[in-house]
């Protein structure tokens, strides 16, 4: 018996784990639609309004010491869910991470910040990652910031710079 046989008999995998998989002709599609809203709900976000993108990029979050306290347990608790929603929507990846370096002592202005990112998830529950049937192989190309934000960085005063990779099929030969 072929694998793919195999794989047929035991019927086709739509959920795993919170991710929720389409299969097709064309390839794989994973998202993880039905966690994002259960999220929403949880946090009571359902009835905000979505924005555009995860963070404003005038943003610099900091330790804001003068800020007002949050519930800890609760700012814990978005971070937590964000960061395993990251499994499907990479374009998240970075504003979650940055929000959670303050969970020791999270602030009203952290908490703001976080809240957006369930906002552009309101408007983007659906996204998710495509992966092509019959590729033959896979390129890793890889960029780095020339503009590096020396000490820019208001927490501990490190360089900030920038980095993405893509993984893919190459059209170039």
């Amino acid at each position: 018996m072929s694998n793919e046989f195999e794989m047929s008999m035991m019927g086709e995998l739509t959920f795993f784990l919170g991710l929720q998989i389409k299969q097709s002709k064309d390839g794989i599609f994973i998202n993880q639609a039905k966690y994002t809203k259960e999220i929403l709900k949880r946090f009571d976000m359902e009835a905000s309004n979505a924005f555009d993108t995860p963070t404003s990029s005038l943003l610099k979050l900091d330790k804001d010491e003068k800020g007002k306290d949050v519930d800890i347990k609760r700012y814990r608790g978005m971070i937590g869910s964000l960061l395993y929603l990251t499994a499907s929507r990479p374009d998240i990846m970075f504003s979650v991470c940055l929000c959670a370096r303050f969970q020791a002592c999270p602030k009203e202005s952290h908490l703001v910040a976080v809240k957006r990112i369930l906002r552009y998830l309101k408007g983007t529950h659906d996204l998710g990652l495509w992966f092509p049937r019959n590729t033959s192989f896979f390129d890793l190309i890889g960029y780095s910031d020339a503009d590096a934000d020396y000490a820019g960085c208001k927490t501990e005063r490190k360089s900030i710079s920038g980095g993405c990779q893509f993984l893919g099929h190459s059209l170039v030969s």
